[in-house]
């Protein structure tokens, strides 16, 4: 669901990455590094998710998706994660099937979240020998 073509495979890759930073897993941000290198993006791109809002790196459509990772993965202090606000904007750089597309894509990166965080598999390892614990 989430290659439809929608959105770019680097922007799905992009928003993985960044959920892994939020969360601390080092399997996924070496997973999402190593598949936005192959993919050809370059290093101040990939460096620069952690510190997108201020990096001059990412389209406005990017921007977007990676403020959206942040709210939904982000401690909230008041209200909503995602406040209407933030909805409009992203419907300006997402039709409907792109912006579920997305959704699915950070689904996506939530579900094997907990993976990585209780078995820790090792980056590199292969299939069977792949789990710290």
């Amino acid at each position: 669901a989430t290659l439809n073509g929608s959105i770019p495979r680097t922007t799905v890759n992009l928003v993985q990455l960044r959920a892994g930073q939020i969360v601390g897993s080092t399997y996924h941000t070496v997973r999402q590094t190593g598949l936005l290198r192959n993919a050809g993006e370059t290093e101040n791109r990939i460096t620069a998710v952690a510190s997108w809002r201020d990096a001059p790196y990412f389209t406005d459509a990017e921007r977007v998706a990676l403020e959206l990772v942040e709210a939904v993965l982000a401690p909230s202090t008041c209200g909503e994660r995602v406040p209407d606000e933030l909805y409009a904007k992203a419907c300006r750089h997402y039709d409907d099937r792109a912006l579920w597309t997305l959704t699915l894509a950070l689904g996506q990166i939530l579900f094997f979240i907990p993976v990585a965080l209780i078995a820790k598999p090792v980056p590199g390892r292969p299939p069977g020998k792949n789990y710290s614990r």
